[in-house]
């Protein structure tokens, strides 16, 4: 019988990762692998030591991009800004254009066609000329859907969905858009960018069906996006334990350690954090606290433990990757995850499965499938402190959620979201 095959399209994969993005891809596709469906995976620069034993790797950077390939009459619009060379990134706020319009709209306006010849290297990031290597991204797109055999498409997060359009329209085969993030996580109601908006929607509308990673991502899907809710389906995120058995070294601190683990950005809620912080020093002098991470609200953090005068109890450590947040977990007596609005969160799955009590805001989809972590409010920071405090000063109740935590997580598993995916894909084909 003829194994199901998905042209994948995903912006990055480990062991090269920015955020949750690329872990979810992994661990998607191993799943997918493990229920017998066989994935292509584009991505825009493999650097060669992907895991090729669960996925069939194209470097987009070495496929020859389309020639005289006419968009829709809405990407031509986004193109304005692509190639200007825009330093918006999917997980900071984005910033704002407005000075590019005019001069961009008028001088393209005419441009209804694009003759991009031979290949284009990708840097694969989110710098500087991000938006322009989405519009390439595309048009590398076209090609592969011309060049490779395959059954369905799947497109991850907005940097993708104008390759899986691309690919739909070249190839005709139907395509699924997965919503990792919204750019109302990013940027809220009033602070988002209306380019990428207008992507995601047009990803969205076009797709034929939108897989989101919880309901809380569902529900603004439909009524922020418009679109139709039969057309959605929730397929929440897991975590992986192939690499449990990590060889680190055992914990040799004596001070009790609290972790925030993620980017430092408003989405995030690093300040509810600080504020947190300071009410538990009041109580647990001993405490010693830690942000882990990049961002753009890392500058106004450091300013504000300064003015609370909490230097000697608080460290930033930047960004961690593989076996450093494993080491950062080993560590941590409290994980923390304060997000203002998460459309799901890995980290606490990660934290749980280390054996650390786990704290997450009300606001994320990940509080979904739990119910062995303490759920707060985001803007609660008195809840978020007692429960800090709660954790710290009780051992039979940190004993409990490490114990129930951990086997919690130990049955979500990312085979059990790829059958879910599965299902999805083969209503479509069939």
């Amino acid at each position: 019988m003829k194994k199901l095959k998905v042209l994948m399209f995903g912006w990055e994969f480990p062991p090269h990762i920015s955020g949750g993005l690329g872990t979810a891809c992994l661990g998607l596709t191993k799943g997918l692998a493990k229920n017998g469906v066989e994935v292509l995976f584009v991505m825009p620069k493999a650097s060669g030591d992907e895991d090729s034993s669960v996925a069939k790797i194209i470097n987009a950077s070495e496929e020859e991009m389309l020639q005289n390939y006419t968009f829709t009459n809405e990407y031509n619009e986004h193109i304005q800004f692509m190639e200007i060379g825009s330093s918006l990134r999917p997980y900071l706020s984005p910033e704002v254009f407005a000075s590019y319009w005019e001069e961009e709209q008028s001088r393209k306006r005419e441009e209804q066609h694009t003759s991009r010849k031979h290949t284009y290297n990708f840097s694969g990031k989110y710098g500087n000329n991000l938006l322009e290597e989405v519009y390439r991204y595309a048009l590398v797109a076209g090609t592969v859907a011309g060049k490779y055999d395959f059954d369905i498409i799947h497109a991850h997060d907005w940097l993708t969905y104008q390759a899986g359009l691309v690919a739909k329209r070249i190839s005709g085969k139907p395509l699924v858009v997965h919503v990792h993030a919204t750019e109302y996580d990013r940027g809220g109601e009033y602070n988002r960018n209306t380019i990428v908006y207008n992507i995601e929607k047009e990803g969205m509308q076009g797709a034929d069906h939108v897989i989101t990673v919880s309901d809380w991502t569902r529900n603004i899907v439909i009524e922020k996006y418009g679109i139709d809710p039969k057309k959605v389906s929730t397929v929440h995120n897991a975590v992986d334990f192939s690499d449990d058995e990590l060889d680190l070294p055992p914990r040799t601190l004596n001070e009790k350690i609290v972790t925030f683990l993620g980017r430092i950005t408003l989405q995030k809620g690093p300040e509810y954090f600080i504020e947190a912080s300071a009410k538990v020093l009041k109580r647990l002098p001993e405490v010693h606290f830690v942000m882990a991470g990049n961002g753009d609200k890392m500058t106004p953090s450091v300013r504000r433990v300064a003015q609370l005068k909490l230097g000697g109890h608080f460290h930033f450590t930047g960004f961690l990757r593989g076996n450093d947040v494993q080491r950062m977990f080993r560590y941590s007596d409290v994980y923390v995850m304060p997000s203002v609005s998460e459309p799901f969160g890995i980290s606490p799955l990660e934290a749980m499965r280390c054996g650390v009590p786990t704290i997450i805001s009300k606001q994320s989809g990940v509080s979904e499938v739990l119910q062995h972590a303490i759920k707060v409010d985001y803007w609660d920071v008195n809840a978020l402190a007692d429960a800090i405090y709660g954790v710290l000063a009780y051992p039979k109740l940190s004993h409990s959620l490490q114990k129930e935590g951990l086997a919690e997580v130990g049955a979500l598993k990312w085979e059990h979201a790829a059958s879910e995916l599965k299902h999805i894909y083969q209503t479509f084909i069939h």
